[in-house]
């Protein structure tokens, strides 16, 4: 099979034919139909991950495709994803609904979990609340868009240019900023961050009483230090999830979570967002728009 291989840190991604995947005992064959591009492959490849894999290795950890019986499936792997097959724990598979495409597959499980669960099981988003989606414009955020929504919460969306700005309102965003022109007054329940740096200190200045931020990236910078003063001092919480962690520890809150979002994506009130689509053969390009934060939606890779 063709499979991309990362080297070494800050190398480049080489496309070429490495031997098929044999799946142990559990575990199924999917032929590749697409594979997301997450910001942690970016973290990755510059050595910024804390968790980084044996060099060489093949990225992705978000694919569609289908089994051995045909059945179109969706998964998430613990790398692997960027090839033409890949060997996937059975238990983890996830149908893919008769009316979407590879790439909406590809974009949807860990995109969606990752700002279902928060905002479900940790947080308590009060009726109407106010929700600020920072990176609103990404994969993740245009999720948090769609499921805060359907949460019934009010959502003010903000991104780094102003042609971002369209987007987030098209998905249902009431308001939308670029970061620099957030009104200073602008107070929220519920923030959720996949940036880190300053804009997670900024955020927390940003909550109501008895607000949460939820953190789940740091694509612009790691969180800087927070006293416990900060928080206990204006009644706030801060959230954090590491999707993998929590699958391996309690696989069963993200399989209710998983058929929870596949009802909502059934009745048309969530869909995932796919801003670009690439063959495995251009995945230089596709990392160099999702580095450069210049996409839109969910990055994906064809194989």
């Amino acid at each position: 099979m063709r499979a991309v291989l990362l080297n070494a840190v800050d190398g480049p991604l080489e496309l070429r034919d490495v031997p098929d995947p044999v799946p142990q005992e559990g575990e199924a064959l999917i032929c590749v139909r697409a594979a997301g591009i997450n910001f942690v492959d970016v973290l990755v490849r510059r050595g910024r991950y804390p968790q980084m894999p044996e060099l060489p290795a093949v990225l992705g950890s978000e694919i569609a495709g289908e089994d051995e019986d045909g059945a179109r499936v969706m998964a998430l792997v613990p790398g692997g994803g960027y090839a033409e097959l890949a060997a996937v724990n059975r238990s983890t598979l996830v149908p893919l609904p008769a009316e979407a495409s590879w790439a909406e597959g590809a974009a949807f499980v860990l995109t969606f979990l990752t700002v279902y669960v928060p905002l479900t099981r940790q947080v308590r988003l009060p009726e109407g609340g106010t929700v600020l989606v920072h990176a609103a414009a990404g994969g993740v955020g245009t999720a948090a868009i769609q499921v805060a929504r359907a949460l019934g919460a009010r959502v003010v969306a903000a991104v780094g240019s102003a042609e971002k700005l369209q987007v987030c309102r098209d998905l249902g965003a009431e308001e939308a900023y670029v970061y620099d022109e957030l009104p200073e007054e602008l107070r929220v329940d519920v923030i959720v961050d996949p940036v880190g740096g300053d804009l997670f200190e900024r955020g927390v200045g940003r909550l109501r009483p008895l607000g949460q931020l939820i953190a789940i990236g740091y694509a612009g910078g790691l969180w800087p230090e927070l006293q416990p003063a900060q928080l206990v001092g204006r009644s706030l919480g801060v959230q954090g999830l590491y999707l993998g962690r929590l699958l391996r520890h309690a696989p069963e809150v993200v399989a209710d979570c998983t058929r929870e979002l596949l009802e909502l994506w059934s009745a048309g009130t969530i869909r995932p967002l796919v801003g670009a689509e690439f063959p495995l053969a251009e995945v230089e390009q596709a990392h160099a728009l999702v580095e450069s934060r210049r996409s839109v939606g969910k990055v994906v890779l064809l194989p």
